[in-house]
């Protein structure tokens, strides 16, 4: 049983929800494992199609657990176990984070690993770590800069400055803002809707979208070309052209 999460399934959906109240969701090593694994196991549940992660009311994640931080033995662990839990949290399907009050340091980072960032209005996101003496340690300098620009980054990393989520949505870090008690309807609407359609066009469109995003330009058309040819021996593919053809709506078999 995960001691810092929950995790439901909603429909052809996966729902990863912090549950450290006590810490506004501070993310700490144990937390981040359970994450992973949720999200691993909803990546390999056939039945699910996308996954949802998400906080309280009042904070996605405040911030990585300072306090396990400070420790003197974090830092001879981190790669380890800190660090190499973050990466581990991906998965083909899409992932989509809904955001409501604080996505701090690790809490920015975590919202960072998802494909869409649906946020409530009263969300801030931030990099403070520079005000600790430190810098973001779990992809937050990498993945920053390739959401809203070198410039936007620097400015947020160096200055430990928060944005609201209005100023998020402008910088292209959220998809989409939305009152805090829309949040997760929103967002499991917008992740039922990408369930719905055929899992292997959605997890050749998004392979194509983030594997593209540190190569050139012309290697990324040529990996788009053959995920695009790929998917005409599936049945999906003749499912949902005959369907068009037809005027009605495609059943999709996932395969």
């Amino acid at each position: 049983m995960a001691e810092f999460i929950i995790s439901e399934t909603h429909g052809r959906v996966g729902v990863v929800i912090l549950n450290r109240p006590q810490a506004l969701n501070a993310l700490n090593t144990a937390m981040i494992v359970e994450i992973g694994a949720a999200v691993a196991a909803h990546d390999a549940d056939d039945g699910v199609g996308a996954i949802v992660i998400t906080g309280s009311d009042r904070a996605f994640a405040a911030g990585a657990d300072i306090k396990e931080m400070a420790d003197p033995a974090f830092a001879s662990t981190y790669f380890a176990k800190h660090a190499g839990a973050i990466e581990k949290i991906s998965a083909r399907k899409p992932i989509i984070a809904a955001v409501a009050g604080f996505a701090l340091g690790g809490g920015c980072e975590l919202a960072l690993l998802a494909d869409i960032v649906i946020a409530a209005d009263n969300a801030k996101f931030g990099q403070p770590e520079i005000t600790l003496g430190i810098i973001p340690g779990m992809g937050g300098t990498q993945r920053l800069p390739r959401a809203v620009g070198k410039a936007k980054a620097l400015e947020m990393i160096l200055t430990g400055r928060t944005i609201d989520a209005a100023e998020a949505e402008r910088a292209g870090l959220v998809a989409a803002v939305v009152p805090p008690a829309e949040l997760m309807a929103t967002a499991l609407a917008v992740a039922a809707k990408i369930a719905s359609y055929s899992l292997p066009a959605v997890i050749a469109a998004k392979a194509a979208v983030t594997q593209s995003a540190a190569r050139p330009l012309a290697e990324g058309v040529v990996l788009e070309q053959r995920l695009f040819h790929a998917l005409f021996s599936g049945d999906d593919q003749k499912e949902g052209m005959a369907a068009f053809i037809a005027k009605r709506s495609p059943t999709f078999r996932n395969r």
